[in-house]
């Protein structure tokens, strides 16, 4: 593929076809231009198999950002669809449609709310509303999913990562196996990793790579008639204070970690301070305690172990509650050594193992008849009827300041929030009654992103993005935090939007 394919692949074109023909659609009843309402939302937060999340962390909306400014339909994207042929040969895309997309076809119309990047997001909650013609709010579905379902699922896990290793440094080691290496980098740094080995994506962000060495060092190094130790000491010699070695090529405890020591008193001699050891295999608690103790008895107790090879939240919890529970033993101090860790999360966070799609869905709310008329999909399985019409969402929380609910209101009318009987989405026997004095803040959710097209704030860096989430979840109960069985956040809808879902 070169260099004018990959444009055509990765700028306008990158949607679904029927996205395409039901533009054309609405182009020949004179809906194309009809104003619209599109609810980007989630049904269900991840279900890892073993483990479920009790939430999700809301990421992408910067990458989809960036792809809007640039994507249009330009002459070569026209003469493409000029080519397709219907079942009979002839022309697909009508040239009256084509002309209008060559004038029209950018997003120039669209407005966008949303929940800001970095917030925690609950399922039925619009993280996204996009507003606009109908034809170029249709085609906006395909990237918009792609872009927004991915990093929030990313940013997800990395945040359930991060907080099972309390949150201690987490290193994301996952560029050759991510689907979208670039964004799974950028939603995991959001989401609770501190740094990435991808070094193009981590410079672009601000941030500097950080990474140790491969097998394939020492075993070049055996295989040339070398051994381990000289494998170590070339390392030390080129990078004396980033030295920090892989020490299970041959044997962890009776090799790796005593050359490791004796190439940290190299170094230490020289008035180099080293970093740590990686353990990348075996039973990484019982290693990283025994490593720990052998690094403690030769003067390095406050050298860093790195902790690898197919990690994810659950692991490492249970990497945590071994080491409390066998270090003592050993006679080395748990919560020092806990300390000393650091994750290095490849495979199962780009990946969101056991959870590979959030099913994020953009469905039609509204279209605009001198007022918002409300629409509706009705599904057989009640949870999948959307909630209709122009919508806000408010976040509560009760007298501990923590969030206790997200409720979704008609947009035009506010008092709804003044008596507070809440309803489950699908579950007309659910129901719930606030009491003012059970709340001390109702936060709005939705802001502006997109008027008409223009970006109304300038992007933000990604520590503000991580600030908002490490705010976001010191306000979660810790039953929702949970790594097994979490507890199910409330989402209701107020009286006047479940009277219009039922109606």
């Amino acid at each position: 593929m070169n260099a004018t394919q990959r444009a055509l692949t990765e700028g306008i074109l990158y949607t679904d076809q029927y996205q395409l023909t039901m533009a054309q659609l609405y182009f020949r009843y004179g809906l194309h231009e009809r104003a619209v309402l599109f609810d980007h939302f989630y049904r269900h937060n991840p279900d890892y198999g073993a483990h479920q999340a009790g939430f999700c962390i809301n990421a992408g909306m910067e990458t989809l950002l960036d792809w809007m400014d640039d994507a249009r339909f330009g002459n070569r994207e026209i003469e493409i669809l000029r080519a397709h042929k219907n079942q009979n040969g002839a022309q697909l895309f009508a040239d009256d449609f084509l002309n209008w997309l060559k004038r029209h076809g950018n997003f120039e119309g669209i407005s966008m709310r949303a929940i800001p990047e970095g917030r925690v997001v609950h399922p039925n909650v619009p993280l996204t509303v996009v507003e606009g013609g109908a034809a170029m709010a249709q085609i906006l579905e395909t990237p918009l999913l792609n872009f927004l379902n991915y990093q929030t699922l990313i940013a997800t896990k990395a945040a359930r990562i991060s907080e099972s290793g309390r949150g201690k440094l987490v290193l994301e080691f996952g560029m050759r196996r991510a689907q979208s290496a670039n964004a799974a980098t950028r939603a995991a740094l959001i989401g609770g990793a501190d740094f990435s080995s991808n070094v193009g994506m981590s410079h672009a962000l601000g941030y500097p790579p950080r990474g140790t060495h491969a097998h394939s060092m020492v075993q070049l190094f055996l295989a040339l008639g070398g051994d381990e130790l000289a494998a170590f000491r070339a390392y030390a010699d080129v990078y004396p204070d980033d030295c920090l070695l892989l020490v299970d090529t041959i044997n962890t405890l009776d090799s790796g970690v005593p050359n490791a020591i004796r190439v940290f008193e190299e170094l230490k001699r020289k008035g180099h301070k080293p970093v740590g050891i990686r353990l990348d295999s075996g039973d990484l608690a019982y290693l990283a305690i025994q490593s720990a103790k052998m690094l403690n008895a030769a003067g390095f107790a406050e050298t860093a172990l790195v902790l690898s090879s197919d990690l994810d939240e659950l692991v490492i919890w249970q990497i945590v509650t071994q080491i409390l529970q066998e270090a003592p033993c050993a006679g080395v101090d748990a919560e020092h050594l806990i300390n000393r860790l650091v994750y290095g999360v490849g495979t199962r966070l780009v990946t969101s193992w056991g959870a590979p799609a959030l099913g994020g869905v953009y469905k039609l709310v509204a279209a605009w008849e001198g007022e918002w008329k409300p629409a509706l999909k009705i599904s057989e399985s009640s949870e999948k009827t959307p909630n209709p019409g122009n919508k806000n969402a408010y976040r509560f929380y009760d007298t501990r300041g923590k969030a206790t609910a997200d409720v979704l209101t008609l947009d035009d009318d506010p008092r709804a929030l003044q008596t507070i009987s809440l309803h489950h989405p699908a579950d007309a026997s659910k129901f719930r009654v606030l009491k003012r004095d059970a709340l001390t803040e109702i936060e709005p959710l939705l802001g502006d992103v997109l008027r008409a097209g223009k970006r109304v704030d300038d992007p933000v860096s990604i520590e503000t993005l991580r600030e908002r989430r490490r705010r976001d979840m010191e306000k979660l109960d810790a039953g929702v935090k949970r790594l097994v069985n979490p507890h199910i956040y409330h989402v209701s809808l107020t009286d006047n939007l479940w009277q219009l879902k039922q109606e």
